[in-house]
């Protein structure tokens, strides 16, 4: 029997979909033909790959030949990388954009020589994590955090970076003058989120843990519009990693934050079911950047992380 790749692209489309329509939008193609090929897979396999009374959903014998699939269409990629000489491109989504995830990155593989690099932006590690799933991207990278629902069963991820995060602030904010800051003192003050908060897993923590009621959010329109907001309000301040650069023009106050100093958890993810050919060489990467750096520096007593952090921590 001869597995034809676009039969089987396809079927994980429609698989990590579970929706006809999405996915012959993601394919660039009809739903019909969709249909056609999946049945088409179906036929050759002798076996029904989805059950659709009631809603689309995997059947037990799609259940078992999903992760097969993925592996298959990983393989045909290095397959054509090998034939043209290309060696392995390596495709990264990352997310958190306005925290630049991106310099971290450079950071890690300036040393590795030549890397051919497809980086890809994330909407959030949700979209990433499921852009992973389907072997449409082959390392994610932000923070990671856990999905409602399982959502990332069948992923790894590691922890590469803690980065303390300052409070950002107008020059007429109350602390405005202060050297250092500590969470508690930013009670009374509002914090306004880049997106919304239901999406920042990191921020909407840190807010519950330090009783910082008075909260504000909305869609990302980018950094200069968050950068608006917080120069506008009086009371308002926001939370971003310490060595992340600022527009020049912002006019805003950056202050350390102590006792404790809240971590952002950068991590690399990654699909259990494969490993990319890169991916030990860029581990060891990071790992090396992050030591010369102290990129993991933590002590409980003076740092602060999310409960859902700790489990990431390298064990000692």
């Amino acid at each position: 029997m001869d597995l034809d790749l676009s039969l089987v692209r396809a079927f994980a489309a429609t698989a990590e979909t579970l929706h006809f329509g999405r996915a012959a939008d993601e394919l660039n193609t009809s739903q019909q033909a969709l249909s056609k090929r999946i049945a088409r897979l179906e036929e050759l396999l002798a076996v029904r790959l989805f059950e659709r009374e009631g809603g689309t959903r995997l059947s037990e014998a799609g259940e078992r030949f999903l992760p097969a699939a993925r592996e298959a269409l990983a393989a045909g990629e290095r397959a054509i990388a090998a034939v043209t000489g290309a060696g392995p491109v390596v495709r990264i989504d990352t997310w958190g954009h306005l925290y630049a995830p991106m310099r971290t990155v450079a950071q890690a593989v300036q040393a590795l020589g030549p890397v051919r690099w497809e980086p890809g932006p994330g909407r959030d590690w949700q979209s990433v994590a499921q852009a992973l799933l389907r072997g449409d991207t082959d390392l994610g990278f932000g923070r990671v955090h856990p999905l409602p629902g399982g959502r990332d069963a069948g992923l790894t991820q590691r922890l590469v970076r803690l980065e303390p995060v300052d409070a950002v602030v107008s020059p007429s904010h109350p602390r405005a003058d202060a050297d250092a800051l500590r969470p508690a003192d930013l009670r009374d003050s509002t914090l306004w989120c880049p997106a919304e908060l239901t999406r920042l897993d990191f921020l909407r923590r840190f807010a519950d843990a330090f009783e910082i009621t008075r909260r504000h959010d909305g869609p990302n329109l980018g950094l200069d519009h968050l950068v608006h907001h917080i120069r506008t309000d009086t009371e308002g301040f926001t939370l971003f990693p310490a060595d992340a650069p600022l527009p020049d023009h912002a006019g805003l106050r950056s202050i350390p934050l102590v006792e404790p100093t809240p971590l952002y958890a950068w991590s690399l993810a990654w699909r259990e079911s494969y490993r990319h050919p890169l991916l030990d060489t860029l581990l060891r990467g990071f790992a090396e950047t992050g030591r010369t750096r102290r990129w993991l520096d933590y002590t409980p007593q003076r740092d602060w992380l999310p409960d859902t952090d700790h489990a990431k921590l390298p064990v000692h």
